[in-house]
């Protein structure tokens, strides 16, 4: 279960602001009452706006029928399970940032998940603070995305490997790389901090805006779905591991 009741609020935990503008609207699909209220009253106190679906087929259906900030959704659902639901919905493609709730957290069951096509996860029993704070963090990036679309553009290189910032393509060797929008944020600050060595820490703040690490290994797990595609298909390797310090986009 869900830890009840909010913890103290002179936690660890920063960068935990709410985007500044018109109240958001998340959607949560989740099937258990207790769960649903207490994501519900603590986000609604936070001054959100929390739409709930007690299953996938209602989630999926509602989802794409209205515009949502950020999409809360279990994994463990009856009728449909959250996993297709992210699915479907990236095929329509709909680019919600997606927050999985799962009890199952070994690294294969998260690795799957995140290969659906969700940005991050959060593992069962967990505390509203890290709740609120992974649900600002995805929103507010988001808004901030948006609001750059339109003012910034830039392009970058290193060897045979090419990022268009204007239109968001990759390429390597002139070949066209697909990418989930995680990986093109994380691949785009390497490349502008190539030679540099970031830290996971580094990595967290930069492209998941979240100023802590409570433990999780979502930079590792991103850092090996950017390898399987820019990297194994040539001896040339960019992205490198600097043990015990952190990686490092660079020419060897």
């Amino acid at each position: 279960m869900v830890q009840l009741g909010k913890p103290n609020p002179t936690a660890t935990l920063v960068h935990n602001a709410k985007p500044k503008g018109p109240m958001k609207h998340i959607l949560l699909v989740e099937d258990e009452v207790s769960v649903v209220e207490f994501i519900r009253r603590g986000l609604s106190e936070e001054n959100y706006q929390v739409s709930v679906a007690f299953n996938g087929i209602m989630g999926t259906r509602m989802a794409l029928e209205s515009a949502f900030d950020l999409i809360i959704l279990d994994i463990m659902l009856p009728d449909k399970n959250g996993l297709d639901v992210c699915q479907d919905l990236r095929r329509h493609h709909l680019l919600t940032p997606i927050l999985f709730l799962t009890a199952l957290g070994t690294t294969e069951n998260i690795d799957i998940g995140l290969n659906y096509g969700a940005d991050d996860y959060l593992i069962k029993p967990f505390k509203f603070i890290e709740l609120s704070a992974r649900v600002n963090a995805l929103i507010r990036r988001a808004q901030t995305g948006e609001q750059e679309k339109n003012h910034y553009s830039a392009q970058y290189s290193i060897a045979d490997l090419t990022v268009d910032d204007t239109a968001k393509t990759v390429k390597r060797n002139e070949l066209l790389i697909s990418l989930t929008a995680t990986e093109y944020r994380l691949l785009l600050v390497l490349m502008k901090n190539k030679g540099k060595v970031l830290t996971r820490i580094d990595l967290l703040e930069t492209v998941w805006d979240l100023n802590f690490n409570s433990g999780t290994n979502i930079v590792d797990v991103y850092i090996n779905y950017l390898r399987k595609k820019i990297d194994s298909d040539t001896s040339n390797k960019l992205i490198h591991t600097v043990v015990g310090m952190g990686y490092v986009l660079k020419e060897v």
